[in-house]
């Protein structure tokens, strides 16, 4: 195609325009494409390219209009627009939405994050406050098990963002296994998740508003959290045409009268157990909400910042305690701010030289370090249903409501305040650099962390799992729990039968723990499966669950008999002593967590034999035992059923049953050996070698007897009590009156007090030296006081310098019984009863003692003091029974030592006198063993009244002598 016809005049063709074509407009001689035009014009949009050629200011032979200039992407790439959503579910839990939301600010409970679950039907919602990131699986799964357990439903559809809390192994197996899909928004497009994203900034406006309102400090934001969530759910929602996500699910229509404002003042009943009858009968708290499992509220106790559940409850809705202590500042919540990323519209603005630049607000979040709080587990239940309605789930929700994902309206590009103008204005400066900010500027500070460097060539020790889920993901766990599996398979302890209709089914449970030698030092690791017998109802699938077990006094008197005859002492262990019991009732259990069936994963297990955490099962296995160990010969004591005795001519044995611990000793060792043959032929028994660790209790053998010591305990009491480096006292309890139970003020924390004082208690085993003074503190645990624990951590300062301290038990005659009493009268400042106290020998051993304030008043000296006399005469009785049962008969009379004289004379004149007839009783049963000769009551100086150490406190050098006395060193 020709295109310029022109005449020559020579060799050159001129060239000349022609008239019509003289204008402003420049002559283009060569046609040329419209990508060399995008180009030289500096790469503009398509728009303003077709409006240059529109208007001939160029000429284009070729114009695409689809042509990609790679340039342009790398240069001015943006985010493609999102659209609406044209997407819509028909029943409930056909799309579950989640996401994740991490806080700046560490809650009080030790959460740093929450997890939120969207129903895209009902838009009824769920939340759980959680400690790390981690723990989103384990929630999962705990909501999954929910909504197929409550609703009859599965889960369709799973949508979530990017994160590697979702995006994970566990995830992806779970959902291919179940069938469900698994939806991911693309790396950083958080909108893609818009409805959870949105639903986010909702409940953190709630939160805020909740928190100002009542000037709450920010750590208090789970709690406001589980409000926020309790509320959403029985609000209206314009997507569901105004009725509220509870009637959509449940069918139901909420309540809303027994709302009440969050954070405001409220008088809870302290229970009649906690308090006395003089003291208050309320005290002010906070109202920080609705617990899930209870039909109450959750109380906030101003005094010593602890959470109770109350049902009856008065509130001042018009008062906040916080406001007078708390001021709150904007600052304080601006942790609770979400960005704008949410937005479902993403308009740019086109940029013109004398327009300003809107700059979005900056949102500095910095990564905070997660901190393991004690208190870090996932606290929320899975369902906030209204205080005075039960929904009942319901297979079949309204089907005329299909809600659609909504879009809010797009941001508005009008310049705010907030904006700069462009550097290209030549009108104004150019802007500031940005300023850089720090965390502390915005309050946030990351706590200090100290590091323990020191590296061990001992093997990693797997710390306890949390559930049975965690520990299967671990190797020395998972066999654990094999190794206890694989047992119960093998005793067969249930058959897998269908599930009967009405029948009472019980839970199974994994116990895990570390099995740790006498000194301490890990010994193996231990998996339990167990039965929860709370559940269990009696006279439907448990009867009697009585079972005896061993007495102290019965142990002592044991080995002082053995060492004195130079018996070998020998320990065993039972393998899963409970499954050997058998059991009369019909019990159904679920199957084991983790090893549930794959043919019959429906089918419950039918007990045949017993199971740790029945309520029979201590009684079965007993009754188990004992029918076993007749049928060698042996026969229960009558004065303790766990004590076993086998007499033959000149072999004797004794067997001492503590659930499945057992101590053996004979008079010879084939005879020793012939009985562990026997028993390991009926039971799955583990020889321990000689005695060595026995309930917390280590034995040490020496030339001189053996040594009973629970320095390991001691010093586990002390940690707990937080006095590891206290300074040690001399003596347990001060010389000063007795304590007493009105004065003082009541004690912050009366739990950590009842668990040492309970502690304590178990120490007396191997300790009389603290006797009196453990009783003493125990006395109080209905309602301690702050001189109680003053009293309390004396002990533990005591036992601080004597925790090497045991008892020494050592060869003796076992023919004579030795005891002193004691009694502090009228000793008890509310009350005036008497203290008594006595401590019996055998031979030279101590094998019993007691400290107990008496159950009636004394109207006299010479009574507390025959009270006394006639408990360590019942005492002794009892022992002179248990020795004849041993074949080791005393026949020489008790001895028993009183430091009153007339109690000593009351005991051997036949003469009844008009004062003493209101102890008449106690007079005729001590004069009756003194008649037969059993009992002798002889007069002792009070220097040397060893009871006194069991009835009052005394000075460091008596104190001092009579320990040496209980052969206590």
């Amino acid at each position: 195609m020709p295109l310029m016809r022109c005449n020559s005049s020579g060799e050159l063709y001129p060239l000349t325009p022609r008239p019509s074509t003289q204008s402003t407009t420049p002559s283009t001689f060569v046609a040329l494409s419209n990508n060399l035009w995008h180009d030289r014009l500096g790469h503009p949009g398509a728009s303003i390219l077709n409006s240059l050629h529109q208007n001939k200011f160029i000429v284009c032979n070729k114009f695409q209009n689809n042509f990609v200039c790679q340039s342009c992407q790398f240069g001015k790439q943006v985010k493609l627009p999102f659209y609406e959503s044209l997407s819509h579910t028909l029943f409930p839990f056909d799309i579950v939405h989640s996401d994740l939301w991490t806080s700046p600010t560490l809650s009080s409970g030790g959460h740093r994050y929450y997890i939120l679950f969207l129903d895209d039907f009902t838009n009824f919602l769920w939340t759980f406050p959680i400690a790390n990131k981690s723990q989103a699986y384990s929630i999962f799964l705990k909501f999954h098990n929910h909504i197929k357990t409550q609703f009859e439903r599965d889960i369709k559809c799973f949508q979530c963002d990017n994160g590697k809390e979702y995006d994970n192994t566990s995830f992806h197996k779970f959902c291919e296994q179940n069938g469900m899909s698994f939806r991911f928004s693309c790396p950083h497009t958080s909108p893609q998740n818009g409805k959870a994203e949105r639903k986010i900034r909702t409940i953190n406006n709630i939160i805020r508003t909740l928190l100002v309102h009542a000037s709450l400090p920010p750590s208090f934001w789970h709690h406001a959290l589980q409000m926020a969530t309790y509320l959403l759910n029985i609000l209206p929602n314009k997507k569901l045409a105004l009725q509220t996500p509870t009637t959509i699910l449940y069918q139901k229509l909420p309540s809303y009268s027994h709302l009440k404002v969050f954070g405001c003042l409220c008088f809870p009943l302290i229970p009649s157990t906690t308090r006395n009858k003089l003291q208050p009968r309320s005290k002010p708290c906070v109202f920080l909400g609705y617990p899930s499992n209870h039909r109450g509220y959750k109380c906030l106790d101003l005094s010593n910042h602890k959470i109770f559940i109350s049902r009856h409850v008065i509130f001042d809705e018009n008062v906040f305690p916080f406001s007078n202590s708390h001021t709150p500042e904007s600052s304080c919540y601006e942790f609770l701010n979400t960005s704008d990323e949410p937005f479902p519209y993403h308009t740019f603005p086109t940029l013109t030289t004398h327009q300003p630049i809107t700059l979005p607000p900056t949102s500095i979040s910095p990564q905070p370090t997660i901190i393991h709080h004690p208190n870090n587990s996932a606290s929320h239940h899975l369902l906030a249903s209204p205080l005075n309605t039960s929904p009942t789930p319901h297979q079949t929700p309204i089907n005329n409501i299909n809600p659609t994902n909504s879009q809010p309206t797009p941001p508005s590009n009008t310049p705010s305040p907030n904006t700069i103008p462009t550097p290209h204005d030549p009108l104004v400066n150019p802007p500031l650099s940005p300023q850089m900010t720090t965390r502390a500027q915005h309050g946030i500070f990351k706590p200090r962390q100290l590091f323990n460097l020191h590296t061990s060539t001992s093997p990693v020790i797997s710390p306890l799992p949390t559930n049975p889920i965690n520990a299967l993901q671990d190797h020395n766990w998972k066999m654990a729990m094999k190794d206890e599996y694989d047992a119960l398979i093998e005793n067969k302890t249930w058959d897998l039968v269908p599930r009967p209709t009405n029948a009472n089914v019980i839970r199974s449970l994994w116990i895990f723990r570390h099995k740790k030698k006498s000194d301490g030092s890990f010994e193996r690791y231990k998996a339990r499966l167990v039965g929860n017998g709370s559940n269990q109802q009696t006279g439907v699938d448990c009867g009697e669950t009585f079972s005896p077990v061993v007495k102290p006094a019965t142990i002592r008197t044991v080995l002082s008999i053995a060492i004195s005859k130079s018996w070998c002492l020998h320990q065993l262990d039972v393998k899963n002593a409970f499954l050997h019991g058998n059991i009369n009732e019909t019990v159904y259990m679920h199957q084991p967590p983790g090893f549930r069936d794959p043919q019959h994963p429906d089918y419950v297990c039918l007990l045949k034999k017993s199971l740790y955490g029945l309520k029979q099962a201590p009684r079965a296995w007993y009754q188990r035992f004992a029918e076993f160990v007749a049928t060698l010969g042996f026969s229960h004591s009558v004065c303790d059923h766990s004590l076993f005795i086998y007499h033959y001519g000149n072999d004797t044995a004794y067997i001492l049953l503590y659930v499945d611990d057992i101590i053996l000793t004979a008079s010879s060792d084939t005879l020793r050996q012939s009985i562990m043959s026997k028993l390991n032929s009926e039971f799955a028994m583990k020889d321990l070698g000689p005695l060595s660790y026995f309930l917390g209790i280590s034995v040490i053998r020496h030339s001189g007897g053996i040594f009973l010591s629970q320095h390991k305990y001691a010093e586990e009491i002390i940690e707990r009590a937080a006095m590891s480096s206290c300074k040690p006292v001399s003596t347990p309890v001060d010389t000063k009156a007795k304590l007493s139970g009105i004065s003082g003020n009541p004690y912050h924390d009366p739990s950590e007090y009842r668990s040492l004082a309970g502690a304590l208690q178990y120490l007396t085993f191997t300790r009389p030296d603290i006797a009196y003074a453990v009783q003493q503190v125990c006395l109080f645990m209905h309602d301690p006081r702050t001189q109680h624990m003053t009293a309390l951590k004396r002990i533990i300062r005591y036992l601080k310098g004597t925790i090497t301290h045991g008892l020494h038990i050592s060869p003796s005659l076992v023919d004579t019984l030795t005891t002193y009493t004691d009694a502090d009268w009228g000793g008890c400042p509310d009350t005036r009863r008497s203290t008594s106290g006595y401590c019996v020998y055998l031979g030279d051993n101590l094998v019993s003692w007691s400290a107990k304030r008496q159950p009636t008043l004394s109207r006299s000296s010479a009574e507390a003091e025959y009270r006394g006399v006639a408990n360590v005469v019942a005492e002794s009785c009892w022992l002179r029974n248990l020795l004849l049962e041993l074949q080791c008969p005393v026949t020489k009379a008790t001895i028993v030592y009183c430091d009153n004289v007339s109690a000593v004379y009351l005991s051997g004149n036949p003469i009844q006198h008009q004062r003493t007839k209101h102890i008449e009783m106690d007079i005729h049963f001590v004069r009756e063993k003194v008649a037969k000769g059993q009992v002798r009551v002889l007069h002792v100086p009070s220097r040397y009244q060893i009871a006194d150490i069991f009835t009052k406190g005394l000075p460091l050098q008596l104190f001092d002598d009579f320990r040496d006395s209980l052969n206590i060193r």
